[in-house]
This record gives structure tokens, C-alpha cells and sequence, in this order.
């Protein structure tokens, strides 16, 4: 397992990765993206911005660095950034097939990406990622796994993906999405190959709003899958100036951000692997960063816990974020 060298690293910061997703393509579905991004996003100017986050990132002791195929040219980002930096060795890359970009950098696309999670798009999406990233692969992710997913029953999906990872020793994770993300967890765990699991990590939703996969992502960690946590700040609803009272006040507390607080609610928990940083600039990079040094107090997290949301309404607010 490529997040065994997680475990070697010593840096407070070695459980927060850094995903690509608002980086990767011009518009996303993100709070303030005109704030931090401004009018630049061209290629160039997010190839530079991802460049130097992920040089701040890795100077600060992140070592997991997650991206997609439909992050835009994320992949093709992190492979620039990889091979001006040769020496380092100690990082772990993930990504995800299942999805394509589509909106071709456009900022109004009326469709931004293409969910197939067929063993074609598989396939091709497969051959793609590693024209760009070869061997620095070290985990693919099936994008955004909901209960109805075919890629849960898809036999000879599951069997390609298996013989994909026997042979290159990438490791086969899935991601999920959704109000149901507790019974695609289940789901996921239940599918197995020649008798053994198939999948080694799951990455889920999880924030201060949007607890209800908690159970299952403990399921997932005592079965023995690493654990990865997304959209940790609920895509900037628990970041200034947007965070809810209660959490500001605690922030107010530890002396750090909104944002360092509601990452170090998951963090501690034990069932958490690596917690997401979805930072878009460095300085939101190094506020998030600060999460490893909050100790939050049994006090503080009675009053954080009321911040939960129901799923559904939870996931209805995300489906009305606009593509900024």
C-alpha cells in the first residue's frame, strides 16, 4: 500500500493532502473562486498557481497529492511539476477515472463533465492518466461511486481493475458522492475479487455539515481501506467570511481560522487517513495547514456538532452551487 510511507512521515502536516480539483480548470463549484483566482485562469496562470502550491504543499510536509481526469488539466499540472522536481520521491499521487472534462475551459460551459464509469471509459481514461503520469501513479480512484453506480456490479470492471493492479502496483480506491454515500461505502465493501476486496481506499465527503458517512468510513478504516476526506470545508460554506457562528467562535477560541478548525474536526478522527486541503492559493494553503496544531476540547465540539445538516438537504445546497 502506497499510504504505508504516510505512516514514515513525521511532519503534523503528513495527514493533509492537497486535491487539485479548483486548480485543474477556470471554473468550479467553489465559494469566492473570483476573490482568490481573480480574472486570470488561463492554462498558464493555473499551471503556475498549481506549481506553487504544490511546491508550498511539499515544503510544509504534505505528502498526498489528489487529482482527477475531470479536473481539467490538473494531471497534466502535477506532471510538469513532477518532473521539474526529480528528487522527490516520497510523494504519494492519486487520481480518478469515471468522469471527463468537457467544458473546454470555457467558464459557462453549460456541462463541465461527463460522469461513464464503463470498462471502456475505463480504459481510455486509464491509458490517459498514464501518458501523463506513468509510474508516479500510485492510486486510481473510481470517480464519485453512488449506490446505483454500475461500477458496483460491473464483474468484468472489477476484474480489470484487479488485473491492473497486480500488474503495475497501482492501488484501486473509489470515491463517492451523495446523500447515500454510507450504502456505496457498504457496496464498495462487499465487492470482491477471487475471494479478496477489491478496493484498498475510499475518499468521501465529510465536514462539519455532512456527517452521515461517518459510520461507514469507520466500517471502511476497520476493514482496513485508508480513509481520504473531501470537500472538507463543504466547498467553502465553512471558510470566512461564509462559516457558521458557532464554528467562527471556536476559531475565535484556538486562535487559528475557521478553516484550520473545521479540518481538524476530522482529523481527529481515528478512522481519518488523509483530510483534504482544497486550497486554491498559498495563503489558504498554509491557514489550512495550521488544522494539525488545533486541539479542539470536548466543550468545543458539543457546540460544533448542531452544525450537522441533513444529507439531503445538504446535497440539494451542493447541487445549486453555481460553476463560478
Amino acid at each position: 500500500m502506497p499510504f504505508s510511507r504516510l505512516a514514515k512521515a513525521t511532519a503534523p502536516t503528513a495527514h493533509i493532502g492537497l486535491g487539485l480539483a479548483a486548480v485543474g480548470r477556470p471554473a468550479y463549484l467553489t465559494l469566492d473562486r473570483a476573490e482568490t483566482l481573480g480574472e486570470n485562469r488561463t492554462a498558464d496562470a493555473l499551471r503556475t498557481r498549481t506549481a506553487d502550491l504544490l511546491t508550498a504543499a511539499y515544503a510544509q510536509g504534505v505528502r498526498y497529492i489528489d487529482t482527477a481526469r475531470s479536473y481539467g488539466r490538473a494531471e497534466e499540472f502535477l506532471a510538469d511539476w513532477l518532473t521539474a522536481h526529480p528528487g522527490i520521491d516520497d510523494l504519494v499521487i492519486g487520481s480518478k477515472w469515471g468522469y471527463t472534462y468537457t467544458a473546454d475551459w470555457a467558464l459557462d460551459a453549460e456541462r463541465h463533465e461527463v460522469k461513464d464509469h464503463s470498462l471502456a471509459a475505463y480504459e481510455r481514461q486509464r491509458r490517459e492518466t498514464g501518458a501523463l503520469l506513468g509510474d508516479r501513479l500510485d492510486l486510481y480512484q473510481i470517480h464519485s461511486v453512488t449506490p446505483g453506480s454500475p461500477a458496483l456490479t460491473d464483474r468484468a470492471l472489477h476484474a480489470r481493475l484487479a488485473e491492473t493492479a497486480a500488474a503495475e502496483g497501482v492501488t484501486v480506491g473509489f470515491s463517492t458522492s451523495g446523500p447515500a454515500q454510507a450504502d456505496a461505502i457498504r457496496a464498495a465493501l462487499a465487492v470482491t475479487v477471487d475471494g479478496e476486496p477489491l478496493f484498498r481506499t475510499v475518499q468521501s465527503t465529510y465536514n462539519a455539515l455532512e456527517t452521515s458517512a461517518g459510520p461507514a468510513l469507520a466500517e471502511a478504516h476497520d476493514a482496513g481501506l485508508t480513509v481520504i476526506v473531501k470537500e472538507a470545508m463543504a466547498n467553502g460554506r465553512l471558510a470566512a467570511p461564509h462559516a457558521p457562528g458557532p464554528l467562527r467562535t471556536v476559531a475565535e477560541e484556538t486562535g487559528q481560522g475557521p478553516d484550520a478548525v473545521a479540518l481538524a474536526l476530522i482529523l481527529r478522527e481515528p478512522w481519518a487517513g488523509v483530510v483534504l486541503s482544497g486550497a486554491t492559493t498559498v495563503t489558504q494553503l498554509a491557514a489550512n495547514l495550521h488544522a494539525a496544531v488545533v486541539d479542539l476540547d470536548d466543550d468545543q465540539l458539543a457546540r460544533l456538532a448542531p452544525l450537522a445538516e441533513n444529507p439531503g438537504t445538504y446535497w440539494t445546497h451542493r447541487a445549486h452551487l453555481p460553476w463560478h
